[in-house]
């Protein structure tokens, strides 16, 4: 039996897991190498997260 999603709960809000989206940016350190940082986002905030 398949179990139902929860739901998150922000500032107040009943916001469903379905609008959010896994976004991936690559942070140059200081040695010059690439790591890459994982974070959810809102999908509605994704290109003013990724402007940043």
């Amino acid at each position: 039996m398949a179990k139902a999603a929860k739901t998150a709960i922000k500032k107040g809000e009943v916001v469903e897991s379905k609008n959010y989206s896994k976004v991936i940016r690559a942070v140059k350190t200081k040695s010059g190498n690439y790591s890459f940082k994982a974070n959810m986002v809102l999908k509605d905030k994704v290109k003013d997260f990724l402007k940043k």
